[in-house]
Protein backbone atom coordinates (compact mmCIF):
# COMPACT_ATOMS: atom_id res chain seq x y z
CA UNK A 1 0.00 0.00 0.00
CA UNK A 2 1.14 3.58 -0.98
CA UNK A 3 1.84 6.05 1.76
CA UNK A 4 -1.10 8.00 0.42
CA UNK A 5 -3.42 4.83 0.78
CA UNK A 6 -1.96 4.41 4.63
CA UNK A 7 -2.79 8.21 5.67
CA UNK A 8 -6.22 8.12 4.34
CA UNK A 9 -6.75 5.75 7.30
CA UNK A 10 -5.34 8.55 9.55
CA UNK A 11 -6.74 11.40 11.05
CA UNK A 12 -5.04 14.94 11.93
CA UNK A 13 -5.45 15.12 16.13
CA UNK A 14 -4.01 18.41 17.65
CA UNK A 15 -2.34 17.38 20.69
CA UNK A 16 -1.73 21.11 21.86
CA UNK A 17 -2.87 20.87 25.70
CA UNK A 18 -1.16 18.27 26.16
CA UNK A 19 1.92 18.97 28.46
CA UNK A 20 2.95 15.39 29.72
CA UNK A 21 3.31 12.03 28.98
CA UNK A 22 2.75 9.21 30.90
CA UNK A 23 3.73 5.66 29.67
CA UNK A 24 1.80 2.97 31.84
CA UNK A 25 3.06 -0.61 31.88
CA UNK A 26 0.28 -2.90 33.04
CA UNK A 27 2.13 -6.19 33.60
CA UNK A 28 0.70 -9.88 34.84
CA UNK A 29 3.11 -9.93 38.10
CA UNK A 30 4.61 -6.52 38.28
CA UNK A 31 3.23 -3.07 36.66
CA UNK A 32 5.02 0.46 36.92
CA UNK A 33 4.87 4.11 35.04
CA UNK A 34 6.84 6.37 33.27
CA UNK A 35 6.21 10.15 32.64
CA UNK A 36 7.75 12.86 30.67
CA UNK A 37 6.87 16.60 30.57
CA UNK A 38 6.78 17.37 26.67
CA UNK A 39 8.80 20.76 27.10
CA UNK A 40 11.84 18.68 28.66
CA UNK A 41 13.37 17.21 26.07
CA UNK A 42 12.43 13.81 26.69
CA UNK A 43 13.81 13.84 29.96
CA UNK A 44 11.96 10.63 31.13
CA UNK A 45 11.42 9.80 34.52
CA UNK A 46 10.56 6.00 36.10
CA UNK A 47 8.46 6.21 39.55
CA UNK A 48 9.84 3.99 42.00
CA UNK A 49 7.54 5.50 44.91
CA UNK A 50 4.69 2.80 46.19
CA UNK A 51 2.51 2.30 48.71
CA UNK A 52 4.64 -0.22 51.05
CA UNK A 53 8.05 0.32 49.20
CA UNK A 54 10.35 2.74 48.06
CA UNK A 55 13.26 2.28 45.58
CA UNK A 56 11.96 0.03 43.17
CA UNK A 57 10.36 0.51 39.81
CA UNK A 58 7.65 -1.46 39.55
CA UNK A 59 5.15 -3.18 42.46
CA UNK A 60 3.28 -5.74 42.44
CA UNK A 61 0.21 -6.70 40.18
CA UNK A 62 -1.94 -7.74 43.09
CA UNK A 63 -4.93 -6.82 44.97
CA UNK A 64 -5.91 -7.08 48.53
CA UNK A 65 -10.00 -7.37 49.12
CA UNK A 66 -11.93 -7.14 52.14
CA UNK A 67 -13.77 -10.16 53.25
CA UNK A 68 -16.75 -9.53 50.77
CA UNK A 69 -14.24 -8.84 47.79
CA UNK A 70 -15.93 -5.53 47.45
CA UNK A 71 -13.38 -3.36 47.89
CA UNK A 72 -9.49 -3.27 47.97
CA UNK A 73 -7.86 -2.85 51.43
CA UNK A 74 -3.83 -3.21 50.35
CA UNK A 75 -1.97 -3.49 46.90
CA UNK A 76 1.02 -3.87 44.83
CA UNK A 77 3.68 -4.37 47.07
CA UNK A 78 1.39 -3.90 50.34
CA UNK A 79 -0.76 -6.71 49.74
CA UNK A 80 2.54 -8.94 49.77
CA UNK A 81 2.89 -10.78 53.42
CA UNK A 82 5.21 -9.61 56.18
CA UNK A 83 7.29 -11.62 58.12
CA UNK A 84 4.96 -14.39 59.88
CA UNK A 85 4.65 -13.68 64.30
CA UNK A 86 4.33 -17.13 66.23
CA UNK A 87 2.11 -15.26 67.95
CA UNK A 88 -0.13 -13.58 65.61
CA UNK A 89 -1.71 -15.89 62.48
CA UNK A 90 -4.42 -14.10 61.58
CA UNK A 91 -6.12 -14.89 58.36
CA UNK A 92 -7.12 -12.51 55.80
CA UNK A 93 -9.03 -13.01 52.10
CA UNK A 94 -6.19 -14.43 49.48
CA UNK A 95 -4.85 -11.83 47.33
CA UNK A 96 -5.77 -11.56 44.01
CA UNK A 97 -3.44 -11.70 40.98
CA UNK A 98 -2.23 -12.76 37.75
CA UNK A 99 -5.89 -11.54 36.57
CA UNK A 100 -4.32 -9.81 33.87
CA UNK A 101 -4.05 -13.62 32.12
CA UNK A 102 -7.76 -13.75 31.39
CA UNK A 103 -6.87 -11.35 28.15
CA UNK A 104 -5.34 -12.72 25.34
CA UNK A 105 -4.97 -16.49 23.90
CA UNK A 106 -4.29 -18.34 27.02
CA UNK A 107 -5.68 -21.93 27.49
CA UNK A 108 -8.37 -21.45 29.98
CA UNK A 109 -7.24 -24.38 31.89
CA UNK A 110 -3.79 -22.14 31.91
CA UNK A 111 -5.54 -19.17 34.05
CA UNK A 112 -6.02 -18.98 37.53
CA UNK A 113 -9.18 -18.87 39.82
CA UNK A 114 -10.35 -16.35 40.48
CA UNK A 115 -13.22 -15.02 43.56
CA UNK A 116 -14.11 -12.14 41.24
CA UNK A 117 -14.46 -11.20 37.58
CA UNK A 118 -11.52 -10.53 35.92
CA UNK A 119 -12.84 -7.11 34.62
CA UNK A 120 -13.18 -6.07 38.18
CA UNK A 121 -9.77 -6.61 39.11
CA UNK A 122 -8.48 -4.73 36.16
CA UNK A 123 -10.04 -2.23 36.85
CA UNK A 124 -9.56 -1.59 40.22
CA UNK A 125 -6.32 -1.75 40.23
CA UNK A 126 -5.64 0.47 37.42
CA UNK A 127 -7.75 2.44 39.45
CA UNK A 128 -5.25 2.47 42.61
CA UNK A 129 -2.16 3.17 39.96
CA UNK A 130 -3.89 5.82 38.72
CA UNK A 131 -4.16 7.35 41.77
CA UNK A 132 0.00 7.14 42.36
CA UNK A 133 -0.11 8.46 38.34
CA UNK A 134 -2.05 11.78 39.35
CA UNK A 135 -0.01 12.53 42.66
CA UNK A 136 3.06 11.84 40.69
CA UNK A 137 1.95 14.67 38.41
CA UNK A 138 0.12 16.82 40.70
CA UNK A 139 3.95 16.95 42.43
CA UNK A 140 5.79 17.10 40.02
CA UNK A 141 3.97 19.98 37.88
CA UNK A 142 1.73 21.59 39.97
CA UNK A 143 -0.33 23.49 37.12
CA UNK A 144 -0.79 20.21 34.99
CA UNK A 145 -4.71 19.47 35.05
CA UNK A 146 -4.28 15.66 34.67
CA UNK A 147 -7.52 14.97 32.52
CA UNK A 148 -6.76 18.32 30.18
CA UNK A 149 -2.75 18.00 29.68
CA UNK A 150 -2.00 14.14 30.00
CA UNK A 151 -1.82 11.49 27.07
CA UNK A 152 -1.81 8.30 28.44
CA UNK A 153 0.11 5.70 26.64
CA UNK A 154 -0.65 1.88 27.72
CA UNK A 155 0.71 -1.06 26.34
CA UNK A 156 -0.42 -4.20 25.66
CA UNK A 157 0.69 -7.09 24.38
CA UNK A 158 1.25 -7.98 20.53
CA UNK A 159 -1.35 -10.45 20.82
CA UNK A 160 -4.13 -8.53 21.97
CA UNK A 161 -7.29 -8.86 19.73
CA UNK A 162 -9.44 -5.92 18.85
CA UNK A 163 -11.66 -7.00 21.63
CA UNK A 164 -8.82 -7.42 23.94
CA UNK A 165 -7.93 -3.85 23.31
CA UNK A 166 -11.64 -2.67 23.72
CA UNK A 167 -11.96 -4.57 27.45
CA UNK A 168 -8.90 -2.25 28.40
CA UNK A 169 -10.34 0.56 27.05
CA UNK A 170 -13.20 0.25 28.76
CA UNK A 171 -11.42 -0.75 32.31
CA UNK A 172 -9.28 2.35 31.64
CA UNK A 173 -12.46 4.66 31.66
CA UNK A 174 -13.90 3.22 34.69
CA UNK A 175 -10.93 3.22 36.16
CA UNK A 176 -11.18 6.95 36.00
CA UNK A 177 -7.70 7.49 34.86
CA UNK A 178 -9.30 8.71 31.34
CA UNK A 179 -12.56 10.48 30.95
CA UNK A 180 -14.48 8.51 27.80
CA UNK A 181 -15.27 11.58 26.28
CA UNK A 182 -11.89 12.74 26.03
CA UNK A 183 -10.59 8.94 24.27
CA UNK A 184 -8.06 10.52 21.88
CA UNK A 185 -5.91 10.99 25.11
CA UNK A 186 -5.34 7.42 25.52
CA UNK A 187 -3.03 5.68 23.07
CA UNK A 188 -2.23 2.16 22.65
CA UNK A 189 0.83 0.70 21.05
CA UNK A 190 2.79 -3.25 21.96
CA UNK A 191 5.14 -3.92 24.55
CA UNK A 192 7.62 -5.55 21.86
CA UNK A 193 7.03 -1.37 19.74
CA UNK A 194 7.70 0.07 23.03
CA UNK A 195 10.82 -1.98 23.96
CA UNK A 196 12.30 -1.54 20.89
CA UNK A 197 11.85 1.98 20.77
CA UNK A 198 13.35 2.42 24.52
CA UNK A 199 16.23 0.13 22.93
CA UNK A 200 17.07 2.06 20.02
CA UNK A 201 16.70 5.47 21.52
CA UNK A 202 19.75 4.01 23.73
CA UNK A 203 21.80 2.47 21.30
CA UNK A 204 24.70 3.85 19.31
CA UNK A 205 23.95 2.11 15.59
CA UNK A 206 23.82 2.35 11.78
CA UNK A 207 21.37 2.07 9.33
CA UNK A 208 20.52 -1.59 8.16
CA UNK A 209 21.95 -3.15 11.76
CA UNK A 210 19.64 -5.77 13.15
CA UNK A 211 18.91 -5.93 16.83
CA UNK A 212 17.53 -9.03 18.85
CA UNK A 213 15.44 -7.78 21.96
CA UNK A 214 14.93 -10.18 24.53
CA UNK A 215 12.81 -8.99 27.40
CA UNK A 216 13.55 -11.19 30.15
CA UNK A 217 10.23 -10.63 32.74
CA UNK A 218 8.52 -12.16 36.01
CA UNK A 219 5.89 -14.37 34.22
CA UNK A 220 7.04 -14.59 30.03
CA UNK A 221 10.02 -14.35 28.03
CA UNK A 222 9.66 -12.48 24.64
CA UNK A 223 12.38 -12.29 21.94
CA UNK A 224 11.74 -9.45 19.15
CA UNK A 225 14.08 -8.89 15.96
CA UNK A 226 14.32 -5.25 14.63
CA UNK A 227 16.08 -3.70 11.43
CA UNK A 228 16.82 -0.04 12.18
CA UNK A 229 15.93 1.65 8.84
CA UNK A 230 16.08 5.41 10.07
CA UNK A 231 17.45 7.76 12.66
CA UNK A 232 16.11 10.64 12.89
CA UNK A 233 13.01 10.31 13.64
CA UNK A 234 14.36 6.57 14.98
CA UNK A 235 12.51 4.33 12.45
CA UNK A 236 13.02 0.42 13.22
CA UNK A 237 11.80 -2.31 10.35
CA UNK A 238 8.99 -4.63 11.03
CA UNK A 239 9.42 -8.04 13.55
CA UNK A 240 11.16 -10.37 11.61
CA UNK A 241 10.62 -13.33 13.83
CA UNK A 242 8.98 -13.07 17.79
CA UNK A 243 8.85 -15.83 20.47
CA UNK A 244 7.33 -16.23 23.72
CA UNK A 245 7.55 -18.66 26.20
CA UNK A 246 6.34 -18.87 29.73
CA UNK A 247 10.05 -18.90 31.44
CA UNK A 248 10.35 -16.15 33.41
CA UNK A 249 11.89 -15.93 36.89
CA UNK A 250 8.48 -16.91 38.54
CA UNK A 251 9.07 -19.91 37.46
CA UNK A 252 12.34 -20.30 39.53
CA UNK A 253 9.57 -19.34 42.71
CA UNK A 254 8.10 -22.53 41.38
CA UNK A 255 11.32 -24.22 41.47
CA UNK A 256 11.89 -23.41 44.97
CA UNK A 257 8.33 -24.35 45.88
CA UNK A 258 9.15 -27.49 44.65
CA UNK A 259 12.50 -28.12 46.44
CA UNK A 260 10.98 -26.93 49.86
CA UNK A 261 7.83 -29.92 48.67
CA UNK A 262 11.23 -32.25 48.64
CA UNK A 263 12.32 -31.51 51.96
CA UNK A 264 9.10 -30.92 53.93
CA UNK A 265 6.49 -33.10 52.07
CA UNK A 266 3.63 -31.92 49.84
CA UNK A 267 1.03 -31.44 53.07
CA UNK A 268 2.81 -29.41 54.69
CA UNK A 269 2.95 -27.06 51.54
CA UNK A 270 -0.61 -27.62 50.40
CA UNK A 271 -1.95 -26.50 54.04
CA UNK A 272 0.47 -23.94 53.94
CA UNK A 273 -0.66 -22.19 50.94
CA UNK A 274 -4.90 -23.38 51.80
CA UNK A 275 -4.65 -22.18 54.99
CA UNK A 276 -2.13 -19.54 55.41
CA UNK A 277 -1.42 -18.32 52.03
CA UNK A 278 0.03 -14.37 53.18
CA UNK A 279 2.78 -16.58 55.03
CA UNK A 280 3.56 -19.21 52.13
CA UNK A 281 4.15 -15.44 49.78
CA UNK A 282 6.65 -14.21 52.70
CA UNK A 283 8.28 -17.23 52.40
CA UNK A 284 8.91 -17.12 48.26
CA UNK A 285 9.31 -13.35 48.74
CA UNK A 286 12.22 -13.81 51.20
CA UNK A 287 13.59 -16.25 48.82
CA UNK A 288 13.39 -13.45 45.92
CA UNK A 289 15.33 -11.18 47.68
CA UNK A 290 17.98 -13.13 49.50
CA UNK A 291 18.46 -16.20 47.41
CA UNK A 292 17.31 -15.47 43.57
CA UNK A 293 17.94 -12.08 42.96
CA UNK A 294 21.71 -12.01 44.47
CA UNK A 295 22.59 -15.10 43.06
CA UNK A 296 25.26 -14.31 40.21
CA UNK A 297 27.05 -18.09 40.05
CA UNK A 298 30.33 -17.22 40.93
CA UNK A 299 30.70 -17.81 44.25
CA UNK A 300 29.84 -22.42 45.08
CA UNK A 301 29.98 -21.30 48.76
CA UNK A 302 26.67 -18.79 48.16
CA UNK A 303 23.89 -20.60 50.47
CA UNK A 304 20.24 -19.30 51.76
CA UNK A 305 18.99 -20.09 54.84
CA UNK A 306 15.01 -20.45 55.64
CA UNK A 307 13.64 -20.26 59.02
CA UNK A 308 10.47 -22.35 58.44
CA UNK A 309 9.26 -22.16 62.50
CA UNK A 310 7.15 -18.73 62.16
CA UNK A 311 5.20 -20.32 58.94
CA UNK A 312 4.76 -24.06 59.90
CA UNK A 313 4.53 -24.30 63.41
CA UNK A 314 0.91 -25.90 63.32
CA UNK A 315 2.68 -29.08 61.87
CA UNK A 316 4.30 -31.10 64.54
CA UNK A 317 5.99 -33.70 62.01
CA UNK A 318 8.04 -31.34 60.43
CA UNK A 319 11.43 -31.44 62.62
CA UNK A 320 13.34 -28.58 60.96
CA UNK A 321 13.09 -24.91 62.16
CA UNK A 322 15.53 -24.09 59.35
CA UNK A 323 16.83 -24.75 55.74
CA UNK A 324 20.13 -24.81 54.15
CA UNK A 325 19.33 -24.19 50.81
CA UNK A 326 23.31 -24.55 49.45
CA UNK A 327 24.83 -22.95 46.19
CA UNK A 328 24.03 -26.59 43.76
CA UNK A 329 20.19 -26.46 44.70
CA UNK A 330 19.56 -22.83 43.79
CA UNK A 331 21.66 -23.44 40.58
CA UNK A 332 19.68 -26.26 39.82
CA UNK A 333 16.62 -24.31 40.03
CA UNK A 334 17.85 -21.01 37.83
CA UNK A 335 19.34 -23.98 35.53
CA UNK A 336 15.96 -25.22 34.62
CA UNK A 337 14.56 -22.14 33.58
CA UNK A 338 17.61 -20.62 32.28
CA UNK A 339 18.23 -23.56 29.81
CA UNK A 340 14.66 -23.16 28.69
CA UNK A 341 15.59 -19.39 27.73
CA UNK A 342 18.64 -20.45 26.13
CA UNK A 343 16.69 -22.96 23.70
CA UNK A 344 14.12 -20.52 23.28
CA UNK A 345 17.24 -17.62 22.20
CA UNK A 346 18.13 -20.36 19.57
CA UNK A 347 15.48 -21.08 18.16
CA UNK A 348 15.04 -17.49 17.36
CA UNK A 349 18.30 -17.47 16.36
CA UNK A 350 17.13 -20.01 13.58
CA UNK A 351 13.54 -17.84 12.70
CA UNK A 352 15.73 -15.12 11.43
CA UNK A 353 18.25 -16.92 9.36
CA UNK A 354 20.86 -13.79 9.10
CA UNK A 355 23.55 -11.84 11.06
CA UNK A 356 22.29 -10.28 14.35
CA UNK A 357 24.17 -6.68 15.28
CA UNK A 358 23.03 -6.87 18.90
CA UNK A 359 21.55 -8.24 21.58
CA UNK A 360 19.86 -6.33 23.83
CA UNK A 361 18.43 -7.99 27.14
CA UNK A 362 15.37 -5.91 29.20
CA UNK A 363 12.73 -6.73 31.70
CA UNK A 364 13.30 -7.31 35.24
CA UNK A 365 15.05 -10.73 35.04
CA UNK A 366 17.74 -9.45 32.81
CA UNK A 367 19.30 -7.74 36.08
CA UNK A 368 20.47 -10.82 37.45
CA UNK A 369 24.08 -11.93 37.32
CA UNK A 370 23.53 -15.30 36.66
CA UNK A 371 21.09 -15.40 33.36
CA UNK A 372 23.26 -12.54 31.98
CA UNK A 373 26.64 -14.71 32.32
CA UNK A 374 24.77 -17.86 30.45
CA UNK A 375 23.51 -15.80 27.35
CA UNK A 376 26.93 -14.43 27.29
CA UNK A 377 28.62 -17.74 27.47
CA UNK A 378 26.43 -19.49 25.39
CA UNK A 379 26.10 -16.38 22.49
CA UNK A 380 29.15 -14.72 22.61
CA UNK A 381 30.73 -16.33 19.96
CA UNK A 382 28.64 -15.21 17.20
CA UNK A 383 27.45 -12.19 18.51
CA UNK A 384 30.32 -9.48 20.38
CA UNK A 385 27.33 -6.78 21.36
CA UNK A 386 25.15 -8.27 24.06
CA UNK A 387 24.13 -5.25 26.52
CA UNK A 388 21.73 -4.32 28.96
CA UNK A 389 20.50 -0.48 28.67
CA UNK A 390 20.07 1.31 32.01
CA UNK A 391 17.33 0.77 34.26
CA UNK A 392 15.81 -2.45 31.74
CA UNK A 393 13.21 -2.98 33.85
CA UNK A 394 11.40 -0.09 32.40
CA UNK A 395 12.03 -0.43 29.15
CA UNK A 396 8.65 -1.50 28.44
CA UNK A 397 6.76 2.24 30.54
CA UNK A 398 9.86 4.57 29.20
CA UNK A 399 9.29 3.33 25.38
CA UNK A 400 5.53 3.87 25.72
CA UNK A 401 6.35 7.62 26.61
CA UNK A 402 8.77 8.24 23.80
CA UNK A 403 6.17 6.62 21.34
CA UNK A 404 3.51 9.14 23.04
CA UNK A 405 5.93 11.94 22.64
CA UNK A 406 5.84 10.80 18.93
CA UNK A 407 2.37 10.81 18.74
CA UNK A 408 2.51 14.62 19.41
CA UNK A 409 4.72 15.87 17.39
CA UNK A 410 2.90 13.82 14.42
CA UNK A 411 -0.90 14.86 15.35
CA UNK A 412 -1.31 11.50 13.21
CA UNK A 413 -3.21 8.50 14.29
CA UNK A 414 -4.52 4.96 13.15
CA UNK A 415 -8.25 4.79 13.14
CA UNK A 416 -7.70 1.36 14.16
CA UNK A 417 -6.26 2.56 17.77
CA UNK A 418 -9.68 5.18 18.21
CA UNK A 419 -13.15 4.35 19.66
CA UNK A 420 -14.36 3.77 15.39
CA UNK A 421 -14.66 0.38 14.49
CA UNK A 422 -16.76 0.83 11.32
CA UNK A 423 -13.48 0.65 9.14
CA UNK A 424 -14.24 -1.18 5.51
CA UNK A 425 -12.71 -3.81 5.57
CA UNK A 426 -10.66 -4.63 2.94
CA UNK A 427 -10.86 -7.57 0.82
CA UNK A 428 -8.38 -9.18 -1.62
CA UNK A 429 -8.81 -12.64 -3.72
CA UNK A 430 -5.76 -14.93 -3.32
CA UNK A 431 -3.82 -15.37 -6.22
CA UNK A 432 -2.14 -18.31 -4.71
CA UNK A 433 -2.60 -21.46 -3.20
CA UNK A 434 -1.00 -22.22 0.36
CA UNK A 435 0.25 -24.78 2.93
CA UNK A 436 2.65 -26.21 4.60
CA UNK A 437 4.79 -29.55 4.88
CA UNK A 438 3.26 -32.19 6.47
CA UNK A 439 4.27 -35.93 7.05
CA UNK A 440 1.63 -38.84 6.88
CA UNK A 441 1.55 -42.89 6.63
CA UNK A 442 2.67 -43.79 3.42
CA UNK A 443 -0.15 -46.00 1.43
CA UNK A 444 -0.06 -48.41 -1.10
CA UNK A 445 -1.70 -45.69 -3.54
CA UNK A 446 1.13 -43.06 -3.26
CA UNK A 447 3.85 -43.49 -5.21
CA UNK A 448 7.17 -45.91 -3.82
CA UNK A 449 9.57 -43.81 -4.72
CA UNK A 450 8.05 -40.87 -2.02
CA UNK A 451 8.37 -43.74 0.72
CA UNK A 452 10.97 -42.48 3.45
CA UNK A 453 10.84 -45.09 6.40
CA UNK A 454 7.29 -45.37 5.94
CA UNK A 455 6.45 -42.18 5.56
CA UNK A 456 5.43 -39.96 3.24
CA UNK A 457 5.71 -36.04 2.71
CA UNK A 458 2.76 -34.12 1.38
CA UNK A 459 1.96 -30.29 0.67
CA UNK A 460 -1.22 -29.91 2.84
CA UNK A 461 -3.78 -27.04 1.43
CA UNK A 462 -4.25 -24.03 4.55
CA UNK A 463 -6.41 -21.95 1.69
CA UNK A 464 -6.72 -22.29 -2.01
CA UNK A 465 -6.17 -19.64 -4.79
CA UNK A 466 -9.53 -17.78 -5.65
CA UNK A 467 -10.42 -17.51 -2.04
CA UNK A 468 -12.10 -14.09 -0.91
CA UNK A 469 -10.24 -12.92 2.15
CA UNK A 470 -10.39 -9.61 4.51
CA UNK A 471 -6.91 -8.40 5.37
CA UNK A 472 -6.06 -9.74 8.87
CA UNK A 473 -8.22 -13.06 8.03
CA UNK A 474 -6.35 -15.95 9.63
CA UNK A 475 -6.44 -19.85 8.09
CA UNK A 476 -5.33 -22.89 11.20
CA UNK A 477 -4.44 -25.99 10.82
CA UNK A 478 -3.76 -28.49 13.96
CA UNK A 479 -0.59 -30.81 14.45
CA UNK A 480 0.02 -33.64 17.22
CA UNK A 481 3.76 -33.73 17.29
CA UNK A 482 5.34 -37.22 16.80
CA UNK A 483 6.35 -38.79 21.32
CA UNK A 484 9.56 -37.68 22.28
CA UNK A 485 10.05 -35.03 19.40
CA UNK A 486 11.91 -31.39 20.76
CA UNK A 487 11.02 -29.72 17.95
CA UNK A 488 9.46 -28.99 14.98
CA UNK A 489 9.83 -26.81 11.53
CA UNK A 490 6.79 -25.65 9.56
CA UNK A 491 7.69 -24.85 5.80
CA UNK A 492 4.94 -22.64 4.13
CA UNK A 493 4.89 -23.27 0.45
CA UNK A 494 2.83 -21.90 -2.49
CA UNK A 495 1.47 -22.21 -5.91
CA UNK A 496 -0.90 -21.14 -8.53
CA UNK A 497 -1.83 -24.47 -8.75
CA UNK A 498 -5.41 -24.98 -7.37
CA UNK A 499 -4.69 -28.73 -6.29
CA UNK A 500 -1.64 -29.78 -5.17
CA UNK A 501 -0.13 -32.65 -3.54
CA UNK A 502 3.79 -32.45 -3.19
CA UNK A 503 6.34 -29.58 -2.17
CA UNK A 504 8.44 -30.20 -4.97
CA UNK A 505 6.11 -29.93 -7.65
CA UNK A 506 6.67 -27.85 -10.54
CA UNK A 507 5.86 -23.85 -9.85
CA UNK A 508 5.96 -24.43 -6.15
CA UNK A 509 8.00 -21.55 -4.17
CA UNK A 510 9.20 -21.90 -0.47
CA UNK A 511 7.87 -18.85 1.31
CA UNK A 512 9.63 -19.62 4.43
CA UNK A 513 10.07 -21.84 7.40
CA UNK A 514 9.45 -21.23 11.08
CA UNK A 515 11.41 -23.20 13.62
CA UNK A 516 9.79 -23.84 16.85
CA UNK A 517 10.94 -25.59 20.20
CA UNK A 518 8.98 -28.08 21.69
CA UNK A 519 10.55 -28.82 25.13
CA UNK A 520 7.51 -30.87 27.01
CA UNK A 521 8.72 -34.28 25.22
CA UNK A 522 7.02 -36.16 28.75
CA UNK A 523 3.47 -34.97 27.79
CA UNK A 524 0.78 -36.45 26.45
CA UNK A 525 -1.77 -35.44 23.73
CA UNK A 526 0.41 -32.55 22.87
CA UNK A 527 -0.75 -29.82 20.41
CA UNK A 528 0.46 -26.87 18.12
CA UNK A 529 -2.28 -24.49 16.32
CA UNK A 530 -0.70 -23.00 13.18
CA UNK A 531 -1.71 -20.30 11.55
CA UNK A 532 -1.07 -18.28 8.59
CA UNK A 533 -2.42 -14.35 8.91
CA UNK A 534 -2.49 -12.13 5.53
CA UNK A 535 -1.84 -8.77 6.54
CA UNK A 536 -1.57 -5.49 4.12
CA UNK A 537 2.21 -6.10 3.59
CA UNK A 538 3.25 -9.21 5.01
CA UNK A 539 2.32 -12.72 6.05
CA UNK A 540 2.51 -13.80 9.42
CA UNK A 541 3.46 -17.57 10.51
CA UNK A 542 2.34 -18.41 13.91
CA UNK A 543 2.31 -20.87 16.10
CA UNK A 544 1.13 -22.30 19.72
CA UNK A 545 2.13 -24.75 21.87
CA UNK A 546 -1.09 -25.39 23.31
CA UNK A 547 -0.24 -27.18 26.24
CA UNK A 548 2.31 -24.91 27.90
CA UNK A 549 1.76 -21.42 25.72
CA UNK A 550 4.77 -20.86 24.23
CA UNK A 551 4.25 -18.73 20.81
CA UNK A 552 5.84 -18.57 17.89
CA UNK A 553 5.97 -15.90 15.27
CA UNK A 554 7.73 -14.74 11.59
CA UNK A 555 7.03 -11.89 9.35
CA UNK A 556 7.39 -12.37 5.51
CA UNK A 557 7.44 -9.26 3.78
CA UNK A 558 5.12 -9.55 0.61
CA UNK A 559 2.82 -7.30 -1.76
CA UNK A 560 -0.80 -8.09 -0.94
CA UNK A 561 -0.89 -7.19 -4.77
CA UNK A 562 0.71 -10.67 -5.11
CA UNK A 563 -1.46 -12.62 -2.36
Amino acid sequence: MSNNKRLEKSVKISYSDIKVVVGLDFGTVYSGFSYCHVASNQEICSNDIWPGEIGRFKTNTILQYDDDYNNVVLWGAAALAKRPNRRQNSKRTRPVELFKLYLGSLQDDLKPSLPIDYKKAITDFLREIGKVIKERIECCWPSVNYFENVLLVLTVPAEYSVKDISIMRECIFYANLIKESDSQKLRFTTESDATALYCGKNMSHNIGETIMIIDCGKGTVDITTRTLIGNNPLQLGEVTAQISDFCGSAFIDDEFVKFLRERLGNNAIDGLIENHYSQYQFIVKDFCQHAKDPFTGDDPNFSYMIDIAPSLYDYEEIMEEFIDVKYNDIKEMFDIVVNRIIRLIHTQFSNIQETCSRVSLVGEFSENRYLQNRIKEEFGHRINNISIPVQPTTAIARGAVIYGLSVISTGLTDLNDSNDSKITPILKVLKYTYGIECYADWKESDPLYRKTYGKISRFSTMVKRGTNIEIGQSFSYNIAPEPNQASKNFAIYYTREYNAEFCDESGMRLLGVLRIDLPDTHLDNRNINFELIFGENKITAFARNEPNGQKYMINFPYSNDDY
